[in-house]
């Protein structure tokens, strides 16, 4: 159980992580050094050192923490209900690009650079985990296997983060029209499922 100077203490570090990941988002990764991070998040660079071992560390973990908040974020707006699901993929990628564009740009600087790379392998791994368990969530709602339907969130979350980092319309339409064709034929052809579980 943790004490209130643990939970104190946890509460700054959160804090900091979302000023200096939104410091990075807002002025890129390279030329902001640990004094412009620190005067973002209202400290002094020697505060951020009692919370992070040096600029990696922070920049490894707010990236880590402040994307898998966006995650939540993604996934807390999607439908619980089918008659919503066509509604909500031509919705998404908009709300995502003008709710978390420039967070999504500078997670792929992170996760690409060399020195980052292996936790950009570990985060999407994570991703990759929690769109599998979405997908079995779905599955007795839409009446389509886990397995179909994990790929169709994959293309959905991929068109959504390409758009929100270039704003390619045709890239968007035409990746969202396949999908919704997809879940049209897929909902078709395991529609008995979804009577089978609703009994």
């Amino acid at each position: 159980m943790r004490t209130v100077n643990e939970e104190a203490r946890r509460a700054r570090k959160i804090e900091l992580m979302e000023k200096a990941y939104d410091c990075y988002a807002e002025n890129g990764l390279t030329g902001v050094g640990i004094k412009t991070v620190a005067e973002a998040c209202g400290c002094n660079s020697a505060t951020l050192y009692q919370y992070f071992e040096n600029l990696d560390d922070l920049i490894i973990q707010s990236t880590g923490y402040c994307m898998a908040k966006v995650e939540d974020d993604f996934m807390a707006k999607a439908p619980t209900d089918p008659m919503e699901l066509m509604h909500f993929i031509d919705e998404i990628p908009y709300w995502t690009a003008k709710k978390h564009g420039k967070k999504y740009r500078l997670m792929y600087q992170v996760y690409t650079h060399p020195k980052y790379i292996e936790h950009g392998k570990q985060f999407f791994k994570g991703v990759s985990r929690r769109y599998m368990e979405y997908a079995i969530s779905l599955e007795a709602k839409l009446g389509i296997p886990c397995e179909v339907l994990t790929p169709l969130i994959f293309i959905l979350i991929r068109a959504s983060v390409h758009y929100a980092m270039f704003e390619d319309e045709y890239y968007l339409k035409s990746q969202l029209e396949v999908l919704k064709q997809s879940i049209v034929m897929f909902m078709e052809k395991y529609k008995g499922n979804m009577v089978e579980k609703a009994e």
